[in-house]
């Protein structure tokens, strides 16, 4: 859209304007507050004219304007100006990630709680496995008595985890056995290649008389299953309620709706770049789905490497700090791959058999 200098200008400081306030934005205020050197009637003329291009509207019960997404797209492409993360969001970024990224098998919830804390807004995280995920380790821990962790390594380097708790009590040694034997014959195997007749050859191999070998190979399927559809998670709705547009009930309720919905969130569209850190920013009506027509959803990938990537995103209203959110969570989503691509060994956090730690190059063991 071709705008002259004046119009671009005004058009940018209602905007920033409105971001930060929330409240229709007079020619008054865009005057006294922006060093434009305009008058308020040139102004308040050159807002409509941007009103009738489509850019801006006037509520019905105040004199001022507000812009619309397809002004909100003017902005993004071509005025909002870059945002450079000062160095306190830059150590908080990092801390954070650091501090909570540790539990592998809620790695999406993680990456999303964090997302969400960092920015203030719902955040979304989807992940695509690729196809031929398979089991490469498996590892059988004894806690006490009747209790021990299962511990999986898929081929994309993803850990899962499971507390098996069984009434009588089960030998150490035992669970060594048949670790090692899952290593030997069920590691590479796909979903279906785990038949019952080899369930069944390892259960005699072993003399299993407890169920292990049956409850492990039933976890292993269970995974390879999960692993072929693409996760999707929401976490920090709470967020929602820190806006003005989302006091209206009806509003709010749509849009959570859809993030309940995990079938919807999968179709997430990605950012055309494969590059970590690369942005997409839906406005409005430009999002698919009909509860997202009047909210703003900013996507970035992330790359965790052997070519499995995944995105995170936020949602919230159309009148969003763009440039802020979109420097932050490209960050984030950079900081992260550089994170993940790492051969960073996880193991277990004592006294926590559901989470894992990740020891960082150098990093002295726990003692």
């Amino acid at each position: 859209m071709n705008l002259g200098e004046r119009q671009k200008k005004i058009l940018r400081a209602v905007i920033d304007r409105y971001i930060e306030s929330a409240e229709p934005v007079g020619s008054k205020t865009i005057a006294s507050s922006y060093d434009l050197n305009l008058s308020s009637a040139t102004i308040r003329n050159e807002m409509s004219e941007l009103e009738s291009l489509g850019l801006l509207e006037q509520p019905h019960t105040s004199a001022g304007r507000v812009p619309t997404p397809q002004g909100y797209r003017v902005y993004v492409n071509e005025l909002m100006e870059q945002y450079r993360l000062t160095l306190s969001e830059i150590e908080e970024i990092n801390r954070v990630l650091q501090t909570h990224l540790r539990q592998l098998d809620n790695i999406l919830e993680e990456i999303g709680a964090l997302t969400s804390h960092l920015t203030s807004y719902p955040a979304l995280t989807v992940t695509a496995a690729p196809p031929d995920v398979t089991i490469s380790r498996f590892d059988l821990i004894h806690v006490d008595g009747g209790l021990f962790i299962i511990v999986v390594m898929l081929s994309n380097k993803t850990v899962k985890n499971k507390l098996v708790s069984l009434p009588h009590p089960v030998d150490s040694g035992f669970l060594t056995k048949v670790a090692a034997v899952f290593n030997a014959h069920v590691t590479g195997l796909s979903e279906e290649e785990i038949t019952p007749g080899l369930i069944s050859s390892i259960e005699r191999a072993l003399d299993d008389k407890q169920g292990i070998v049956a409850i492990l190979a039933a976890y292993a399927i269970e995974i390879l299953s999960e692993s072929k559809h693409r996760e999707a998670r929401v976490a920090g709705t709470p967020h929602l309620f820190e806006h003005p547009e989302y006091r209206d009930i009806n509003r709010a309720q749509r849009l959570l709706r859809f993030l309940s919905e995990e079938t919807e969130l999968r179709e997430l569209p990605a950012p055309e770049s494969k590059d970590a850190g690369s942005m997409k920013i839906l406005i409005g009506p430009e999002n698919i789905a009909e509860e997202l027509k009047d909210a703003s959803v900013i996507v970035a990938r992330y790359d965790a490497g052997d070519n499995l990537q995944g995105l995170i995103g936020i949602v919230g209203p159309t009148r969003m700090d763009y440039a802020k959110m979109a420097a932050r969570l490209s960050f984030i989503a950079q900081s992260l791959s550089r994170m993940l691509r790492q051969d960073i060994p996880f193991r277990p956090m004592p006294g926590r058999p559901g989470y894992f730690r990740i020891r960082r190059p150098g990093q002295p063991p726990d003692h």
